[in-house]
């Protein structure tokens, strides 16, 4: 709105533009009469005159009318909000120079106009009418103005909040968001010929302008969009864009780094926008961009309730993620090079997820319904069993994992996550390959994790000829391969279709699938029987072992007295071979061979087995 000129440039028109001079840092503004009042704002000194100043602004004419001195030829203006340059403008308006009233300069004039009292009790059309007149005809219709005019309060606190600007500029940017998605909705509204469905095609344009705002007031534009009705997908990618412009300096905080990388503002950005995500209930963001703030709450040090609002809502959609999402940077090396307790804390809300989801059915002990593993709640269990045994399997091999925190990974999962342990295997296996140093009690804590039932059948051979694992877990596969073999002879198939077999079993009462055998009748019996003669046998042979090896260490101290002659070499050789056989558990896998070809008079059982024996290893190494 031009007060009385066409022209706009500013600040003048060029017709009666007053002459300025700055002979010592003062400023003159009109200069055909004599100035009588030299007026300092923010350290600037205005050489004015009183009249054009006590006619139009109410705290000058208090100020000269209180004052003891009648000649008063100096007054001092603090925290005049916008500073010199608005209080230069309103002085022009004061002395009625020519100057245009913009989107730029309003919310200046507005502020400085409520400052210096420029009512209409001291003048008609004073310096705050005009401005409401430009705000309320002009500003607030105009989504881009009252964007712009938003922008440019930044700096006038606190008399833009005391006047109320900040308020009716930001439901006017949101009226006017709303009413652009109607136009545009319905001016794009087409109907699909083929599906008879109707499509909207809209552009969002003010994403984009909206991330120039400050976040206080940002926040404060989506608030009043959604109580206005913008769609909730528009906010989620104004929130996305906003983070994307704001945030894209941070770096990435290596765990050798020390100290913070970033100031207060970007932790307060990233805190504002995990709470709007949050307060305002959007759900459309998606599932990179939750992972991408959880980094940055990290990274920025922020808030741990915002990190948890963050690692709740990736919770409800962990089946999606990928296993780079869950690999996030440590910021300390103390525990691990990875976010161990962050991943823990996800798992147990997407946990606790499908335990609500369940709750009101018919659920089976597992904690899931029985009518099947085909229920949405137990496919997307499975996805995330085989997602964090692609993650054990990352951070096995960090030298600072405490085996607490691994095994508490692991534990965190039911049963039915996994139908198979080979995932679960290999992780442990890199663990304990890259962890030496671990105790045979913490080895064998750490192998009970794994059901050897579940294993398939090459990974059972690898275990069985694993020496990192504990003579117990090599027993356990090797009497649970003996089970199978025995199943397979009960079905008549080859050994190499038994695990497939065991898997398709119809599920047992706690709705998983038997990972074991369900022989009836004689067969049981029989399986019971050789089971206690496998575990006789086992006992006199870790006796027999323990005297061996007893014998050896005295047979090679008389050869090193003796200075080693051939029968000494000879023998030791012999009773070498003779342990590193019963080592292998070999004979009494064969022994049970030939007890349980005597019961059942099967000839193949015993040729499968040999060929078993001979395959490659299991390739995990």
């Amino acid at each position: 709105m031009g007060m009385g000129s066409e022209n706009a440039a500013f600040p003048f028109s060029t017709a009666q533009s007053p002459r300025f001079c700055n002979p010592i840092s003062s400023r003159r503004i009109f200069s055909d009469v004599a100035e009588d009042v030299t007026v300092s704002v923010d350290g600037q000194s205005f050489l004015l005159h009183k009249f054009p100043l006590v006619s139009r602004c109410g705290r000058v004419r208090k100020m000269v009318t209180d004052s003891k001195d009648p000649d008063l030829s100096k007054l001092d203006l603090v925290n005049v909000p916008g500073g010199a340059f608005a209080f230069e403008l309103a002085a022009k308006f004061c002395y009625g120079s020519n100057f245009e009233i913009n989107a730029a300069n309003v919310a200046h004039l507005r502020c400085v106009a409520e400052y210096l009292e420029m009512t209409e009790d001291y003048q008609a059309e004073n310096l705050i009418i005009r401005t409401e007149k430009y705000l309320n005809e002009i500003v607030f219709k105009n989504l881009d103005q009252s964007l712009e005019v938003l922008c440019a309060c930044d700096g006038l606190d606190p008399m833009v909040e005391e006047i109320g600007l900040v308020d009716r500029c930001i439901d006017a940017i949101a009226l006017n968001v709303c009413k652009e998605q109607l136009v545009s909705g319905l001016a794009h509204l087409e109907c699909d010929g083929g599906s008879g469905k109707l499509r909207m095609h809209c552009q969002d344009w003010w994403v984009e302008d909206l991330s120039a705002l400050r976040i206080d007031y940002y926040r404060r534009v989506i608030a009043a969009m959604r109580r206005t009705g913008v769609r909730p997908e528009s906010i989620g990618t104004s929130i996305v864009h906003y983070a994307q412009t704001s945030l894209k300096g941070i770096e990435r905080r290596h765990v050798w780094d020390s100290g913070p990388l970033v100031g207060d503002n970007q932790r307060v950005i990233v805190e504002t926008l995990i709470d709007l995500l949050a307060t305002e209930n959007i759900t459309t963001v998606t599932l990179s961009f939750l992972f991408g703030m959880l980094r940055m709450a990290i990274e920025v040090d922020g808030g741990l309730k915002y990190r948890i609002e963050v690692e709740k809502r990736i919770g409800l959609q962990l089946e999606m993620a990928s296993l780079d999402d869950l690999l996030i940077p440590a910021v300390q090396t103390s525990d691990s090079m990875f976010d161990i307790d962050t991943v823990h804390r996800i798992l147990v809300n997407f946990l606790q997820r499908i335990d609500e989801n369940d709750s009101g059915d018919d659920l089976s002990p597992c904690g899931y319904d029985s009518d099947g593993l085909k229920s949405p709640s137990h496919s997307s269990v499975l996805k995330v069993g085989r997602l964090m045994d692609g993650y054990l399997a990352e951070i096995a091999p960090d030298p600072y994992l405490k085996l607490q925190k691994f095994m508490a990974l692991i534990e965190l999962l039911p049963d039915y996550a996994r139908i198979v342990d080979d995932g679960l295997y290999r992780a442990i296996d890199i663990y304990l390959k890259a962890h030496p140093s671990l105790t045979d009690s913490e080895c064998k804590k750490l192998c009970k994790l794994i059901d050897c039932q579940k294993l398939s059948q090459d990974a059972s051979s690898h275990a069985a000829q694993n020496d990192r694992l504990p003579v117990q877990m090599v027993v356990r596969v090797l009497y649970f391969e003996q089970l199978r073999l025995k199943q397979s002879s009960f079905s008549g198939g080859g050994v190499d279709g038994s695990f497939s077999q065991r898997m398709m079993m119809p599920c047992s009462g706690s709705g998983v699938p038997s990972s074991c055998v369900s022989p009836r009748g004689d067969n049981y019996a029989s399986l019971r029987r050789e089971n206690r003669e496998l575990k006789l046998e086992i006992s006199r042979m870790r006796v027999r072992l323990t005297e061996l090896e007893r014998e050896q260490g005295i047979m090679k101290q008389q050869g090193s007295r003796a200075g080693g002659g051939e029968h000494g070499r000879a023998f030791l050789a012999s009773l070498s071979r003779g342990i590193g056989r019963i080592t292998m558990l070999r004979p009494a896998a064969a022994a049970a061979e030939r007890r349980r070809k005597k019961s059942s008079s099967s000839q193949g059982s015993e040729g499968k087995s040999r060929r078993r024996q001979q395959k490659a290893s299991f390739a995990y190494d």
